[in-house]
């Protein structure tokens, strides 16, 4: 009997006692029907959850609950059962919360939370942003964006500021109409066993924003994006969050059409202390991408054991099928809608950070291009290329030898032939293991292009 006590104890000790209380959203007057709109019922759930200590919000299986914006709140555990849906709702009008503060014309919030803690969304259900619907005319590669001024209403999926203590699991996320998962100013976030699986179409559809935050950790995840699938930034709208540090990616197999691991371009602070390990990447536009373009730094950071296929898309898509891409040049001086949000506040040209320390081992990538090293003068440096593998082949019609320096002041391109790695202004590159082979492309002979 005694053991059998200890035992009890021991499982009550492991199970945290907010997630012992399930709130059924269906008792709170959620129809479930995906035609009502189920929000004041999801709220109602969510908020009572979370005054009663916390617990499990559940959205039953079999069950599509259209939804506008919910708030996220402190001990809850949003649980979407296998089979249960959560729907964004198609009308722009209920989306009135801008997703950068003051700056509302890059999307709205759908699901999010702010200045909280202890927030987990898992189960094995799908929360669906119903992305095509706010989209334009499809083209050929992408859908035409509705126009806008200041004001855009496209939702972002899941957005979580200041939130200490987040964990997302195994859910399926899918047809986000701007970025998905955005973690702003977070500590400590697990990321880990997700489908995040966007609309290869829809622009701006970034997978995973980690912005400002520190000790995250993304694994096990298959992410397919339009835009870049896990993104390190510092935006400027939250300048107050500091620095992003301490991120570890591992095991996650990627596409997009642009960039599958990109750190940059909004980087007003410092980035440093990032792994990015064993991971696979299919039918990208670029593979690894630090894209330095405002005052931040970057600084020790590692890419190990990737492999890649990479292929050239328009010029919709940011990225010339670089494998590898270090850069640091000045931001354009912009005149679009969000142009007063990218400069220090009354400046209007900007200025770009160091990058240094950056370091790529066990690469193996198949490419239409090669890698572009480059950035104003004394702003790259220190770049090591270890056992690298590359090799280059034409796959479309589009043609090579175009390095992207976008969004750059100036010319926003270099041509030259393909080269292995194309180095522009950078110091201290060092290769050990550097094997490049090309087949049917205009190659520039050594593995190196200055």
């Amino acid at each position: 009997m005694r053991r059998l006590i200890l035992l009890l104890i021991d499982i009550l000790i492991l199970v945290p006692l907010w997630a012992q209380a399930t709130y059924r959203v269906t008792d709170y007057g959620a129809k479930g029907d995906g035609t009502t709109d189920d929000a004041p019922a999801l709220q109602r759930a969510i908020d009572a959850c979370s005054a009663d200590g916390g617990g499990r919000v559940l959205l039953s299986r079999g069950k599509t609950f259209l939804s506008g914006p919910l708030q996220l709140k402190s001990g809850v555990e949003l649980y979407l059962d296998a089979g249960a849906t959560l729907l964004a709702n198609p009308d722009e009008k209920v989306y009135r919360h801008s997703a950068f503060g003051s700056n509302q014309g890059e999307g709205m919030l759908w699901l999010w939370a702010k200045d909280a803690h202890d927030i987990r969304v898992c189960g094995r259900g799908t929360i669906d942003g119903n992305g095509v619907r706010f989209m334009g005319r499809e083209l050929s590669d992408s859908y035409e964006l509705k126009p806008v001024t200041t004001f855009d209403p496209r939702p972002h999926v899941l957005t979580l500021i200041g939130v200490n203590n987040v964990q997302v699991r195994d859910v399926t996320i899918r047809e986000g109409a701007y970025w998905t998962l955005h973690l702003v100013g977070c500590d400590d976030a697990v990321v880990d066993g997700i489908n995040l699986l966007n609309n290869l179409k829809i622009r701006n559809g970034d997978g995973i924003d980690i912005d400002h935050s520190r000790h995250v950790r993304v694994s096990n995840c298959h992410i397919t994006s339009g835009d870049d699938c896990i993104c390190l930034k510092n935006r400027r709208e939250f300048a107050e969050y500091g620095s992003c540090h301490d991120i570890v990616v591992t095991n996650c197999t990627m596409s997009s059409r642009s960039c599958a691991i990109k750190i940059g371009s909004e980087n007003m602070d410092s980035i440093y202390n990032v792994s990015i390990d064993n991971c696979v990447i299919t039918r990208s536009n670029r593979g690894l991408g630090i894209q330095n373009r405002d005052e931040g730094t970057v600084t020790d950071v590692v890419f190990s054991n990737i492999i890649m296929d990479l292929r050239l898309w328009s010029d919709v898509w940011w990225g010339k099928a670089e494998p590898i891409y270090v850069t640091s040049y000045p931001r354009a001086d912009g005149n679009n809608k969000d142009a007063n949000w990218r400069f220090p506040k009354g400046e209007t040209h900007g200025r770009c950070g160091e990058v240094s320390r950056i370091y790529f081992r066990g690469i193996v990538a198949t490419s239409e291009n090669g890698c572009f090293i480059g950035g104003e003068v004394g702003k790259v440096k220190d770049i090591h290329l270890d056992n690298v593998s590359l090799r280059l082949c034409h796959m479309t019609d589009y043609k090579g030898g175009i390095y992207d320096k976008r969004p750059c002041r100036g010319e926003g391109y270099i041509y030259n032939k393909v080269y292995g790695v194309y180095v522009d202004q950078a110091q201290d590159v060092h290769t050990t293991g550097l094997s490049v082979t090309a087949h049917g492309v205009d190659y520039g002979g050594p593995a190196f292009g200055l």
